[in-house]
């Protein structure tokens, strides 16, 4: 019994491949019947013509794996491809930088721990690249005592 064409058409109507067809041989009868696209429709909603579940590889192992990587596993030399600056590149590098020293230089303003003027000289600083880090920002303020006097540096 060649059913082909009942097939194909089942393919067409459901918007898949003709592989992922799969034809009730209890019901050839009815099947050899169907020529129309509203035939097959009827046939599917009964249950007569079934579309199969793609396969595909379980994702079990990557999840795991990515379970692993946010807990900061695997991230070690023997899995890093490109470079450090490819990972994270300069700019990102900047960006968190000057924004974290703006933050820290904006809080010693704005609770009154230093002068207008000692703020608007390290701010220039930190745009120039002057600090490494904000832990050498603030060792910088603590060694030139650029804090108003009775003011703790933290």
């Amino acid at each position: 019994m060649n059913l082909s064409n009942q097939k194909k058409l089942a393919a067409k109507v459901a918007k898949v491949g003709v592989n992922r067809i799969s034809l009730d041989v209890t019901r050839i009868d009815d099947l050899k019947e169907a020529i129309t696209k509203a035939d097959i429709r009827s046939l599917i909603k009964t249950g007569a013509i079934r579309i199969t579940q793609t396969k595909r590889p379980a994702g079990h192992r990557a999840i795991a794996r990515h379970l692993q990587r946010k807990k900061g596993r695997q991230r070690g030399h023997g899995q890093r491809k490109g470079t450090d600056t490819a990972r994270t590149p300069r700019k990102e590098q900047w960006v968190r930088r000057i924004r974290l020293l703006r933050d820290v230089l904006r809080s010693y303003r704005d609770g009154n721990k230093m002068e207008m003027k000692t703020f608007a000289d390290l701010k220039q600083k930190a745009k120039g690249g002057f600090f490494r880090s904000k832990n050498h920002m603030l060792f910088y303020i603590k060694s030139n005592n650029l804090l108003k006097e009775g003011v703790e540096n933290e």
